[in-house]
């Protein structure tokens, strides 16, 4: 990844903010960051590097709302248990978008993780568009701007001190990993259940 950004610059940094922002889990933490640091060895703009990487995060978010908007509903309740969701998770998705959907988009946006997914619901519950635009917009700056600072500031130690997380992000995938067999097994039990209910 490092190398596709010091090769290809913005037009990297583009692409693969737009892929972290249409739900592929790209780490936009390490995008935009080594960019900031290649700003600060006055290899590429920083502010080019903050443009790309908002305006690619802004075109894949527009991708994964259009999803929601043009199918999501029908697909989640089509193909929604092969990924574990549920037609009562989609209802309260809308609901909750409907109600406070401008601070859901602009909150998940700064949220690590959050942040790849927050469109595709804001689609099925038909945000409207311009709104949609603003409020990613909004917060997609504040994050990639925090990001392209940090990188900036470490500058060349950018590398030493990433690479030491190595061992902690060990640590954390572990623990993750357990997470998340847990949650599987519990949202497999619930789609099983109201599966039981509709059958019933």
């Amino acid at each position: 990844m490092q190398h596709f950004i010091s090769t290809w610059g913005y037009l990297a940094v583009f692409l693969l903010m737009l892929g972290e922002s249409a739900c592929v889990p790209i780490p936009s933490e390490v995008v935009m960051s080594f960019a900031g640091a290649l700003g600060a060895a006055g290899k590429i703009d920083v502010f080019g590097a903050l443009g790309a990487g908002v305006v690619g995060e802004l075109a894949g978010a527009y991708l994964s709302w259009a999803v929601g908007v043009t199918g999501g509903r029908a697909l989640v309740e089509r193909y929604g248990r092969y990924v574990l969701l549920t037609r009562s998770d989609l209802d309260r998705a809308e609901g909750w978008f409907k109600s406070r959907g401008e601070l859901s988009v602009l909150v998940g946006r700064v949220l690590p993780v959050i942040r790849t997914f927050i469109s595709l619901p804001a689609g099925i519950a038909e945000m409207p568009p311009v709104r949609f635009g603003a409020f990613t917009l909004l917060g997609s700056l504040v994050w990639d701007a925090m990001l392209v600072g940090v990188g900036y500031a470490l500058g060349s130690r950018w590398s030493s001190i990433t690479h030491g997380f190595n061992d902690a992000g060990y640590a954390i995938g572990a623990v993750a990993a357990v997470v998340i067999v847990g949650f599987v097994a519990h949202r497999w039990r619930v789609v099983r259940r109201e599966r039981a209910g509709e059958t019933a």
